[in-house]
């Protein structure tokens, strides 16, 4: 229920793309039209990945199948637990007060749904993997410079109002998806919270690239060596254990900060909430709960 969640689930499915290539593949069930876009997520999936790596038309046929695969699996076992979850997201909904503390409950169990499907992807791209040259590799380096460019159009403006002014609107925007339109009290204190955040867009960019120079080293050590399966399972694990949880003590310090803020202020704002707001929030839960449930019976 809070609206700096989607966030961090879209950058998370990015950073995954290299270490897990299937694992983060179901986050694009995220977007508007949730039937629509999961119906056609294995293809999808693909052309996103592709979009890093540019497969040959061998590695098309292997990704291919991998995907229809996983999908299969997951709509059986993964979304009627997804649409039990938006059942519990409702009934937090109604709520008209909330603490920060149990936002963060909440926002922790969200990111737990994703772990089955994590740890059945990662296994089934131990084979695409290996079959990696040089080539895929320097695709992967130069899609990574063009998204970190992207990164910076986005969250790194020159000038500190013009920065500060995106980073409101993107809040409001999010809010606004869950919420439906705030109203002038609500974006002054939200925009007060931005304000006041420790959100550091060069910290997260050096994080990023850092991750993605170990990314880089290590998919090129696997290739190199022709590595076994299990030393390439334990690879992407490494890598993959790393998004979930930095190395780098200061960038965890950060991370707690950031997560405790915006926990706090996603309580702050559904606590100012009218009741048509909150009916509003539990009715895109309950729309996600029949997505889930449709889908699932779909198979």
């Amino acid at each position: 229920m809070t609206p700096t969640a989607p966030k961090p689930l879209r950058c998370r499915c990015k950073a995954l793309a290299a270490a897990g290539l299937l694992a983060c593949a179901l986050l694009l069930a995220g977007c508007g039209s949730l039937r629509l876009v999961y119906g056609l997520s294995p293809d999808l999936a693909y052309r996103w990945l592709d979009g890093y790596l540019d497969f040959s038309d061998e590695q098309s046929t292997l990704v291919t199948g991998q995907l229809e695969v996983f999908f299969q699996w997951h709509r059986a076992k993964q979304l009627p637990a997804y649409a039990n979850f938006m059942v519990v997201l409702q009934t937090h909904a109604a709520r008209p007060k909330v603490t920060p503390e149990q936002v963060c409950g909440w926002l922790g169990e969200a990111l737990g749904q994703l772990q089955p499907s994590i740890d059945h992807a990662l296994p089934m791209a131990v084979k695409t993997v290996q079959s990696l040259t040089p080539r895929e590799l320097q695709n992967l380096e130069r899609k990574y410079g063009k998204v970190n460019a992207e990164f910076r159009d986005t969250y790194l403006q020159p000038d500190p109002q013009a920065r500060l002014k995106a980073s409101v609107k993107r809040a409001v925007d999010r809010a606004e998806s869950f919420y439906g339109d705030l109203d002038a009290a609500q974006t002054d204190r939200l925009a007060q919270g931005i304000a006041a955040s420790p959100f550091d867009p060069e910290a997260w960019l050096a994080e990023r690239q850092r991750r993605q120079q170990d990314t880089l080293q290590a998919l090129r050590q696997l290739v190199d060596t022709r590595a076994p399966d299990a030393v390439v399972d334990a690879t992407l694990r490494r890598l993959v254990n790393e998004v979930q949880r930095s190395s780098t003590p200061r960038y965890r310090a950060y991370q707690e900060r950031l997560r405790l803020h915006n926990c706090a202020l996603a309580a702050q704002l559904h606590n100012s909430a009218s009741a048509e707001q909150r009916e509003a929030l539990a009715t895109k839960f309950k729309d996600w709960e029949t997505d889930f449930r449709r889908l699932a019976a779909a198979r």
